[in-house]
């Protein structure tokens, strides 16, 4: 992030797709938000409003549901999280004027050009981040992910391995930027197998799903006729995914994310884990111009504006 002040965007901008599991249209709207509001969720003709935080998680059954004690009030918010939190905006408001966020082309490039059009601007006050101090580690069957702490901003390492198929294993580090968000990771689309899908099919979910907004592969072929956007584009969206799961915890990370065969559950589990231990992190603010590691100034441990807890973003047709 090369600025230390908070960010928003100049102005509202729209785009307009259907939902991956409705398969009707929708619109959301991205606009400008006061400082320290973080990202807002709202529902067009709803009094309703949700921050983008743990805590306002209501389900996780392929997609992430935002809600309230009133019940839920959108799902599948993960690709414009992700388009926000990686091109360095951190607070605004999403409108939508249905129940989910359309899907689009299956990734957050979208959503990118989108805030381009929207233009980002500085707001005054300073940047605040959440430091890792300690390791934090989870293991959920074959799958472990951890949280670190790390000299250099954010930092993602993910490994993949689908056997049986085209993608099979696949390795990316990455290391969190505006710059290298759009050049590397924004365009890489949500992926699946034809025969998963046809079972989401048959249960009602993923009728949006196709292959204009999701790579489909069988067991020895990519089926889109347009092939990969990038050779090893399943875990680049795989760290889209992260990037998108990952500011639900309120606030851009410091640190360094890990995972082997992970997915949406795993890193809940290990923003869980890291939020409830209140020893493995603190809020820091930025205090001058920054290029690669914020120049920061502490603040109390466990920060009451960041909520505990974390949710699985699951989208359908993701495999695992």
């Amino acid at each position: 992030m090369k600025s230390s002040r908070q960010t928003t965007l100049r102005s509202h901008v729209t785009v307009t797709g259907i939902g991956v599991h409705s398969g009707t249209p929708a619109s959301v709207t991205i606009g400008p938000a006061e400082i320290n509001a973080g990202f807002i969720f709202i529902r067009s003709g709803d009094d309703r409003e949700i921050a983008a935080t743990t805590s306002s998680v209501v389900a996780t059954d392929f997609a992430t549901v935002l809600g309230d004690h009133e019940g839920p009030l959108v799902s599948t918010a993960e690709h414009v999280l992700a388009a926000l939190r990686g091109m360095g905006v951190d607070n605004a408001t999403i409108e939508v004027d249905g129940p989910e966020i359309p899907i689009m082309d299956g990734s957050a490039a979208p959503f990118v050009d989108a805030i381009d059009q929207a233009g980002v601007v500085q707001q005054n006050a300073p940047r605040r981040f959440i430091e890792i101090l300690k390791t934090v580690q989870v293991t959920l069957g074959e799958s472990c992910g951890e949280l670190r702490p790390h000299a250099g901003g954010f930092r993602a390492e993910l490994e993949i391995d689908f056997v049986n198929t085209p993608i099979g294993r696949q390795a990316y580090a990455f290391d969190l930027s505006a710059d290298s968000f759009r050049r590397d990771i924004c365009r890489a689309r949500t992926f699946g197998r034809m025969g998963d899908v046809n079972k989401l099919w048959s249960a009602g979910f993923a009728l949006g799903a196709s292959l204009d907004n999701s790579v489909v592969v069988d067991e020895t072929r990519v089926l889109n006729t347009e092939g990969l956007r990038y050779a090893d584009e399943c875990v680049r969206h795989k760290v889209l995914d992260v990037v998108g799961d990952l500011a639900l915890a309120g606030l851009p990370l410091l640190g360094l994310y890990r995972s082997v065969r992970g997915g949406h559950k795993l890193n809940h589990a290990v923003l869980t884990a890291l939020m409830a231990d209140r020893h493995a992190w603190r809020v820091v603010e930025a205090t001058e111009p920054v290029l690669e590691r914020p120049v920061v100034a502490r603040r109390a441990r466990g920060h009451a504006d960041v909520a505990g807890g974390m949710v699985a973003v699951a989208f359908a047709p993701d495999v695992s």
